[in-house]
């Protein structure tokens, strides 16, 4: 069960690192060492719009993040942006995504965006079942261009 959601603190690093190597895995992306401490850092700089939510077991131990950020729209103002969302495989189903969009919901009203936007990959699926209750999918699609 989930019994908190906060922003991370430096006391959940070791763990938050665990976590975020688990999300880099399912999505086959390589990380180094720099790649990890670049990602905290940002969290954690005042300078840049990346925060985290950590998800807490009842204990104490975090078991989920969420990283979003606010993201400029010329055409539709200031809004949301959940760049990363993560459950340890061992606590899916307690709740602690439902835990993380409660808060992120509560961090965008207190920000006053209008609402977050997010993406997944299309074969997803367990995460996107998840993403239907908190969201309506959107007609655009995601592109990219490597440089």
């Amino acid at each position: 069960m989930i019994t908190d959601v906060s922003a991370a603190e430096p006391r959940d690093h070791l763990v938050w690192r665990q976590l975020f190597a688990g999300y880099a895995a399912f999505y086959e992306v390589g990380l180094n060492e720099a790649d990890i401490d670049r990602a905290w850092a940002w969290i954690h700089d005042p300078a840049r719009s990346t925060r985290c939510l950590i998800a807490r077991a009842e204990d104490g131990t975090p078991v989920g993040f969420a990283h979003y950020r606010a993201e400029d729209s010329p055409l539709n103002g200031t809004r949301g942006f959940l760049d990363d969302l993560f459950v340890d495989p061992a606590h899916r189903g307690s709740g602690a995504v439902d835990a993380l969009f409660e808060e992120l919901r509560r961090v965008a009203a207190a920000e006053g965006w209008p609402n977050v936007r997010w993406r997944t990959a299309e074969n997803n699926y367990r995460a996107r079942a998840v993403y239907d209750r908190h969201g309506a999918r959107t007609v655009f699609l995601t592109y990219g261009m490597d440089i």
